[in-house]
């Protein structure tokens, strides 16, 4: 019935539309054309279809260079963001699959902002990229550049013996793994010590914190015991120190009162610093604002104090010019006084000779030096900036177009630019000098002889310029740096083809030879210092100088659109007013 009914209802559309039937007719006979095509072109020996098959065999399509990315922190992540060259095949390897935003992790450690608000799984920043990108969770145990190899232990699966260790080839190495702690070799550190480097140092700290003001409020305790539970020490008066002293500050003074009334007159909190002030990096007028405001906090700032050991109940200290040693009970201490090459990067450069660096030394292009396939970025890196004198001949030489044998101000000018692009110190000295032109600098070199003449031979031209190396400076371990260098990093790979079809780049004062990109220049941006009560120190370009609640409120808007996602931006912004409601999450979890 079903077939009578479906042929009925056919039939009945021919009678309705009789150009149905035509629209059928034509399409039959051309179907018909093509069968008969088809048969006809293989019964000639299919000479059409192999003809097509050479013709795209001929279109042979170039192998994909293999890029193998080490770590997710600031570098990695800045690098991956910014590629979109589809002619690279991209390995991820990192032992830990996300990428923490790490200038809030104080904020983890006592509850103002969640720790699942400052993570952006790898994978989240992988599924947006339209590149042929791959992840592995995994940890490199060596690098093999002769072969041009790493060898990675799975982290996941750690106790099956050397069956967990495999090997990836690359074409492009880039090591952005980071660094870690630097104990100074003090005794008792790494046994008795929080750090905070990582989410789970953060989570460890803040249960540890909670734990404390749990304990000493049982009823079983003396005044002694409460005293030295709830004695937190910062070793270390840099800006995690600083600011993590200052978190706990603000805890104790806005939610401890009123979750532990009984204990709170028990809280001590101690900054140990070994050097004369704290917060050397930022300017002076913040680190004076600083030390006043701990003190009127009740914030313990002791200057020129060294840990010399530590024990599960007490840390010894000496003052800075004192033999003498002294011990003072505590409950938890945090160590946060530098930072020192992972195992991985000590073994790579006794590898390559360079065993007694504190990093991994590269060339203004972030290259390994000896290496035109390995790059370094971040903490585990430094540049190792050539020196001008080392250069002075060539210099010289290519400003001096008459071949003269001296220097006039306008041959000095022209090549100015791409001396201050290449060696950055010139630039740093003549602005710390306060040189505002070639001339000036021309005359600070010749003194009286200026007068008659404002050209420069060759020992003269390094007499300019002999100074000039004492600007040199190594860049800070900051995220700021770091970020900068992935993207720089990013910008050379996605221009790579170009620049491999056209070599001759900018000029360049080297020995060596040319390089096809600019040097990497780090841009300084400006630096926060929060210092609890919601006043933060700002140190801006220009010399400008912030310090109280508007501050606070530049900090909250640049670390909000600093993150990685609108996902962490929009967590991230609602723990802030979660806290401002709510106050700070005490639970120990």
């Amino acid at each position: 019935m079903r077939n009578f009914s479906f042929f009925g209802r056919f039939s009945r559309a021919f009678q309705d539309y009789p150009y149905l039937s035509k629209i059928i007719v034509v399409s039959t006979i051309s179907g018909g054309g093509l069968i008969a095509y088809s048969e006809a072109n293989s019964y000639n020996g299919g000479r059409g279809h192999i003809a097509h098959a050479d013709a795209v065999a001929s279109e042979v399509v170039p192998k994909k260079k293999k890029v193998v990315l080490l770590g997710i922190g600031w570098a990695g992540m800045s690098f991956l963001k910014n590629l979109n060259n589809p002619n690279y095949e991209v390995q991820v390897v990192s032992p830990r699959n996300f990428f923490v935003f790490t200038p809030l992790l104080p904020s983890v450690t006592c509850g103002k902002v969640e720790p699942r608000s400052i993570v952006e799984p790898v994978r989240n920043i992988i599924s947006k990229k339209n590149i042929d990108v791959s992840y592995s969770e995994a940890e490199c145990v060596k690098i093999d550049p002769e072969n041009k190899k790493i060898y990675c232990r799975d982290v996941i699966n750690t106790n099956v013996k050397g069956e967990d260790v495999f090997a990836v080839d690359y074409d492009y190495l880039i090591v952005a793994v980071g660094a870690q702690v630097n104990t100074f070799n003090t005794p008792g550190v790494y046994e008795n010590c929080h750090f905070l480097k990582e989410v789970d140092d953060a989570q460890k700290i803040r249960k540890n914190v909670i734990q404390s003001f749990e304990k000493a409020s049982l009823p079983n305790l003396t005044d002694e015991e409460r005293k030295k539970i709830l004695h937190f020490v910062v070793v270390g008066g840099g800006p995690t120190g600083v600011e993590f002293a200052a978190e706990l500050h603000d805890f104790v003074s806005e939610d401890v009162v009123k979750l532990y009334p009984k204990v709170k007159d028990y809280v001590k909190i101690t900054l140990l610093e070994a050097t004369d002030h704290i917060l050397n990096m930022f300017d002076k007028r913040i680190t004076s604002f600083a030390e006043g405001k701990f003190g009127r906090d009740g914030i313990d700032v002791k200057l020129g104090s060294m840990v010399t050991g530590i024990s599960d109940k007490e840390i010894s200290t000496k003052v800075k010019g004192d033999s003498k040693s002294s011990s003072t009970p505590y409950g938890m201490v945090l160590w946060s006084t530098g930072i020192g090459p992972r195992p991985l990067i000590k073994e790579f450069m006794k590898q390559i000779g360079q065993g007694n660096r504190r990093a991994l030394a590269t060339d203004e292009w972030l290259r390994v030096e000896g290496f035109n396939n390995i790059y370094a970025l971040g903490d585990c890196a430094t540049i190792n900036q050539r020196k001008v004198m080392e250069d002075i001949a060539d210099i010289f030489k290519k400003g001096d177009k008459d071949k003269s044998g001296t220097l006039t101000v306008k041959e000095f000018q022209e090549i100015l630019n791409d001396v201050c692009e290449r060696y950055p110190q010139v630039e740093l000295y003549m602005k710390s000098k306060q040189v505002r032109n070639i001339a000036d600098l021309l005359k600070e070199a010749k003194g009286d002889a200026a007068k008659e003449s404002m050209e420069l031979n060759i020992e003269e031209f390094k007499k300019a310029l002999t100074e000039v190396d004492t600007q040199m400076k190594n860049l800070p371990a900051t995220a700021q740096v770091a970020n900068q260098q992935g993207a720089y990093l990013a910008k050379c790979f996605n221009r790579m083809e170009e620049c491999e079809r056209n070599p001759e780049g900018p000029p360049r004062f080297r020995a060596e030879g040319r390089h096809r990109f600019h040097p990497f220049r780090y841009r300084h941006l400006g630096q926060f210092a929060p210092l609890g009560g919601e006043q933060t120190a700002a140190q801006l370009p220009g010399d400008w100088v912030s310090i109280g609640h508007s501050s606070q409120w530049l900090w909250y808007s640049v670390y909000a659109s600093k993150q990685v996602s609108w996902r962490t931006r929009a967590l991230v912004v609602s723990d802030w007013i979660r806290r401002f409601i709510f106050g700070r999450d005490a639970s120990g979890i």
